[in-house]
């Protein structure tokens, strides 16, 4: 045999062959499916839920994102970052979870817009193409996303709004295609509180009719549907599938203390429902603008839009009692804290998001350095200029803001 080093060869061939026989029809199929998940799991699917894998690393995206089919496939997965100056001057890891980066109308109403209508369609309620119209009654970005949705998914939107807030949000609407009705403000006991408003108007499509070129009367086409972001349990859903996860996946875990405003109260009970069963000693803690009511205070006006409980909605009763603290924020605390993100940081966004980032800023404070802290940022400034940043004016360039500053601001 020594003689005959082609017969070695040969037989280690045929041997090789056997071997990847063997492993391709016994071991392949597994080590595939593994792929296929560890690819899934990098690539997100809007319509994933937490059954269908792990969720230590269902939206934890790493890498250049997949293609993905339309613009509601780029809703999720945002970034979650550390506020520097935030951190810095309070010694906790104060990270902003960029909600203002979702695709479709820039907002964390996105998820929700898309979470209700894709539930209504799965329900028959809604049939793209077909002259169905969503209404829904909103201060703004909520419409601004279902606007922007509607048509990518073929729908009209009617948005009925408080004329009160910011006109740059109306504008937008229009632009977007909606038809948009600016309301006084009224209470949601009267019949025309903007919330109202929209839901007749979603009940009584179809029943009535406009006017073509001539004159005569033309029936509106398909069926109303209200979406009712207060009461929609699609709405607390949507958090609770993909910013709960993405938050849990990109702390690796590990996190102490989870702080947002409360509209709807869809985000705050999403994320802490998701978040409690898995950290226990997990702080879950409201940021409460002046103008809310979750204290039993007197109501008063108030610049903040967006956020603020006057009434315990379907959505914030799903988590109410998971939360474990609330922190009052003051529209001049607001004011110098958007002021203070953009000074120090670069950092542009809404009256909602400077909310949420002073209480973040009160939770560091109160739990000590060394925690790690998660807040929201809603949305961008760009659609508060006329009224938030109106009245937060300019900030200017050299100056040396303290938080002290910031802490302590008043309404002088």
């Amino acid at each position: 045999m020594k003689d005959s080093p082609h017969i070695y060869i040969g037989s280690a061939f045929v041997a090789g062959v056997v071997l990847s026989i063997a492993f391709k029809e016994l071991l392949y199929p597994e080590l595939e499916e593994r792929i296929r998940e560890y690819r899934a799991c990098r690539s997100i699917n809007p319509k994933q839920t937490l059954q269908d894998g792990p969720t230590d690393a269902l939206l934890a995206r790493h890498g250049p994102p997949a293609i993905v089919e339309g613009i509601e496939g780029c809703i999720g997965n945002t970034p979650l970052f550390r506020i520097k100056s935030l951190s810095d001057a309070t010694g906790c890891e104060i990270l902003g979870k960029a909600e203002f980066l979702n695709g479709a109308g820039q907002s964390s109403k996105d998820r929700v817009a898309l979470s209700m209508i894709e539930i209504a369609e799965e329900r028959g309620i809604l049939t793209p193409h077909s002259g169905d119209t969503v209404y829904e009654g909103t201060s703004g970005s909520t419409g601004i996303s279902l606007a922007t949705l509607a048509r990518a998914k073929g729908y009209l939107a009617h948005i009925c709004m408080p004329s009160d807030q910011a006109i740059e949000k109306s504008n937008l609407l229009l632009k977007l295609g909606a038809i948009v009705d600016r309301v006084p403000p009224a209470p949601i006991v009267e019949k025309n509180n903007f919330v109202n408003r929209a839901r007749a108007l979603a009940q009584a499509h179809g029943h009535s009719s406009t006017e073509d070129s001539t004159g005569e009367p033309v029936p509106q086409r398909g069926r109303g549907f209200f979406a009712d972001q207060f009461e929609n349990e699609a709405n607390w859903k949507a958090h609770f599938e993909g910013t709960g996860p993405e938050i849990y996946a990109q702390c690796n875990g590990s996190l102490d203390a989870f702080v947002a405003g409360a509209g709807t109260g869809g985000t705050i009970s999403g994320v802490a429902l998701f978040l409690k069963p898995k950290i226990p000693n997990l702080n879950v803690v409201l940021a409460d603008p002046q103008g809310s009511g979750y204290r039993r205070r007197r109501q008063i006006d108030t610049i903040v839009e967006g956020i603020g409980i006057n009434r315990v909605t379907a959505n914030f009763e799903a988590g109410r009692e998971l939360i474990d603290d609330a922190v009052r924020v003051t529209d001049a605390q607001a004011l110098a804290m958007a002021r203070w993100l953009v000074e120090k940081d670069g950092i542009f966004v809404g009256s909602s998001s400077a909310v949420n980032c002073f209480a973040a800023v009160k939770t560091a404070m109160k739990m000590g350095p060394g925690h790690r802290i998660v807040t929201v940022l809603s949305d961008s400034g760009s659609r508060h200029l006329s009224r938030f940043w109106a009245q937060a004016g300019d900030v200017g360039g050299a100056v040396d803001t303290k938080l002290e500053d910031v802490l302590n601001a008043t309404e002088d």
